[in-house]
């Protein structure tokens, strides 16, 4: 009878609500098989990521029957090219943080309609955040006399950032998943997000669906729109920023090219 109300509770949600729901779920189930599993490194990412996924398969499937899913964790089915509505989902974006006991992790839940980006969450569970479409969070003010505060990889951060930082004379910081990259610029601990090593639909929409909302910039590199459900779900590159810094970044990106 609970599992039943569940049910009914989430299929009364709307899409928003529903996102960030099933996202601070997913990432409350994730934070608990990190302290009960036992396991460690590899073992311990891919548990959680298969519990995750699990997880929002079988919620949206209950919430949301009719919708088509695209997940970094699940089979791709070609006939959400043709649907009108398609989630798109990475249950555990930042293994290796995840795995390393790391709080720069975080859960995906967006969903995409008419080709549009029109709901979105990002649950950072090891922060007890969750940032949604359905409550965009107010982007801080920016010092404009501070340097610009770029996002980037702390394993491996592209040489073409890090000549955009050099150009700006800006500051890196160093950080896990890209969702937590474009929160980061939500929650104003950092400015901009440029990526130019490849990702994949999943790896951005949730995160730029929220940026969108709070009302920042968001892009390709060469200023190009974001689109979502294509036939290749290869998405390589983003800028994330404020309105106003994104003429600079993205000049200087074009310098580059």
């Amino acid at each position: 009878m609970a599992d039943d109300v569940a049910d009914r509770d989430d299929a009364d949600r709307d899409d928003a609500e529903l996102a960030a729901h099933l996202a601070d779920q997913a990432g409350a189930l994730l934070l608990q098989v990190r302290a009960t599993s036992g396991l460690e490194g590899r073992a311990l990412a891919k548990e959680g990521d298969r519990v995750a996924e699990e997880f929002l398969a079988a919620e949206l499937a209950a919430a949301r029957p009719d919708d088509l899913v695209l997940s970094e964790e699940g089979v791709d089915d070609a006939t959400r090219l043709i649907a009108s509505r398609v989630w798109i989902v990475d249950p555990l974006d930042g293994t290796r943080e995840y795995s390393e006991g790391r709080h720069d992790w975080a859960v995906h839940v967006a969903l995409w309609a008419e080709d549009v980006l029109v709901a979105g969450a990002v649950a950072l569970p090891a922060r007890g955040l969750v940032l949604g479409t359905d409550h965009p969070p107010t982007v801080p003010d920016r010092d404009p006399d501070a340097p610009l505060r770029v996002a980037v990889s702390r394993t491996r951060p592209p040489t073409q950032v890090q000549r955009l930082v050099e150009q700006l004379q800006a500051e890196t910081v160093p950080m896990g998943s890209a969702g937590y990259k474009v929160s980061a610029v939500l929650l104003g601990e950092a400015d901009a997000y440029v990526h130019a090593g490849g990702q994949y639909e999943w790896d951005s929409a949730a995160p730029v669906a929220v940026a969108r909302a709070a009302g920042l910039h968001t892009s390709r590199i060469d200023g190009s729109p974001m689109h979502y459900n294509q036939v290749d779900p290869l998405l390589p590159d983003l800028v994330v920023c404020r309105p106003d810094d994104a003429a600079a970044i993205l000049e200087a990106l074009r310098d580059q090219a």
